[in-house]
């Protein structure tokens, strides 16, 4: 037996990821086992890409979310041409018209409103279900306060983003607000999105619409989101444009937004 003490166990390397990892929910610096995932990894991934698919395939609450909407003013419920998820998810197009019997209902409400805003499930029903009503309660209260005349809340399911177009222009509303699930990713099934459209029509492109994205505790939050929506919709006003042309320098402290004064 050799006299010589035994060699202390090495210690483990130091994660140099660590620090970075602790800024993102992104999987970067992943444990590997020879040139494949650890086990822990790729379990947490399959987890994360069956909760999105779940995200994409589920129902919309309707009456949960109309109930939390109408604390907050009137609510109209109104439906696109689709029928099932599973024909939206096939065909967008549909989802971007209203039926029939929506169009009349909003048509039926139509009067001389500064914005319109429609809640729409989207690619997740549960990110509206649980976000739409949180940014609505701190944003209409401010625009409210600056005079502006808000139209009824639209909860639309089934639907797309250019649904909206048709919304605002049955209600007669220059502008429109979109809330809508965004298509889920895999580290975040329940991403809502805000896009907003200065005079919009069956014409409108993407390229005229602003969009905030990531709306989540996790992401841009309530206050900043709401923030963000009522500075952009006093720029759409003041100078009747949105989209590409209307960059968002709303980049300063959400109070401060909020509660600018309506003759700044």
């Amino acid at each position: 037996m050799s006299d010589q003490p035994a060699s202390p166990p090495a210690s483990a390397p130091p994660d140099s990821w660590a620090d970075l990892r602790r800024l993102t929910n992104a999987r970067i610096g992943l444990k590997r086992s020879g040139a494949s995932l650890a086990t822990g990894p790729l379990l947490d991934f399959q987890l994360a890409h069956a909760r999105a698919r779940d995200a994409v395939h589920a129902a919309l609450d309707e009456a949960k979310l109309a109930g939390d909407l109408r604390l907050l003013g009137d609510v109209l419920t109104v439906s696109s041409l689709v029928e099932d998820r599973p024909t939206y998810l096939m065909r967008p197009d549909l989802g971007r018209m209203l039926s029939p019997l929506s169009e009349a209902a909003l048509q039926e409400r139509a009067g001389t409103f500064d914005v319109a805003f429609a809640v729409i499930d989207g690619l997740s029903p549960r990110a509206v279900e649980t976000h739409a009503a949180p940014v609505l309660a701190q944003v209409l209260p401010a625009l409210r306060a600056e005079n502006w005349r808000v139209a009824p809340l639209v909860l639309l399911q089934l639907g797309r983003v250019a649904a909206g177009d048709a919304v605002a222009t049955l209600l007669r509303a220059p502008c429109v607000v979109v809330l809508i699930g965004e298509r889920p990713g895999l580290s975040a099934p329940d991403s809502m999105g805000a896009y907003l459209t200065w005079q919009p029509g069956p014409a409108t492109t993407d390229a005229e619409r602003n969009c905030i994205s990531n709306i989540r505790p996790d992401g841009i939050g309530y206050a900043d989101a709401a923030a963000k929506i009522a500075h952009l919709l006093r720029a759409m006003r003041d100078r009747k444009l949105s989209g590409v042309r209307l960059k968002d320098d709303s980049e300063r402290p959400a109070a401060l937004t909020l509660s600018r004064s309506p003759n700044c």
